[in-house]
């Protein structure tokens, strides 16, 4: 995770927190559409939906550049997928931080890794969907790992386990660094520190142009 806490003490962070966002930015100059990911209506883990899929979460994983296929989304919308998915949704915590979570969280045979093979299982789902709706749904818990961070970052064995162990390292640096990121940024509480974490890899790696298959 050396890659990881070089894009977050990297000074441009702020700057591109703030790109992303839409904070400060000139008249005509619209923010990223992803900056709306976690709170379209209301957020995934709003208590009144945070254990079932509903058409917003749908639209917000769009923001991101990725859409559910049709067949999937009814089936998560109306059908069994939909009744499985929410049975382990139920099973994750949606009020805790990953850097707060134990590691049996989010290890290998947890709801949380259970779901995430669920939904890569479905018809062109594949990793990359089914990671970004389950971030939508555990915005502190479940972090965003798609191609670009997987390029910027590496493979390890886990994302989700190395990523926490990094989290939780020297009494949670790096999940204080992201927070006081945020503060500087100029961002709201309502946005996670995953999520800080996600954007700031994102556009740093993005704008080193390099090509992430």
């Amino acid at each position: 995770m050396e890659r990881l806490r070089a894009f977050i003490a990297d000074p441009q962070a702020v700057v591109d927190l703030r790109r992303y966002f839409g904070i400060g930015l000139p008249p005509g100059v619209m923010p990223f559409t992803g900056s709306r990911f976690e709170y379209l209506a209301g957020g995934g883990d709003r208590p009144e939906s945070c254990d079932r899929i509903t058409a917003e979460d749908l639209v917000a994983v769009q923001t991101w550049s990725v859409t559910v296929p049709a067949p999937v989304a009814l089936d998560l919308l109306e059908g069994h997928l939909g009744t499985r998915l929410s049975v382990l949704l139920h099973a994750i915590p949606r009020d805790i931080d990953l850097a707060d979570a134990e590691a049996a969280v989010v290890s290998d045979g947890s709801p949380a890794d259970q779901a995430w093979h669920l939904l890569r299982d479905q018809p062109d789902v594949g990793w990359v969907i089914a990671g970004k709706l389950l971030a939508r749904k555990r915005p502190r818990l479940l972090p965003v790992y798609d191609r670009v961070v997987r390029c910027a970052v590496g493979r390890p064995p886990s994302f989700w386990l190395s990523l926490h162990a990094a989290l939780r390292e020297d009494d949670s640096a790096l999940h204080r660094q992201l927070l006081e990121l945020r503060q500087v940024a100029g961002l709201p509480e309502t946005v996670s520190a995953l999520r800080v974490c996600d954007v700031v890899v994102w556009m740093s790696h993005r704008a080193l142009g390099h090509a992430c298959p």
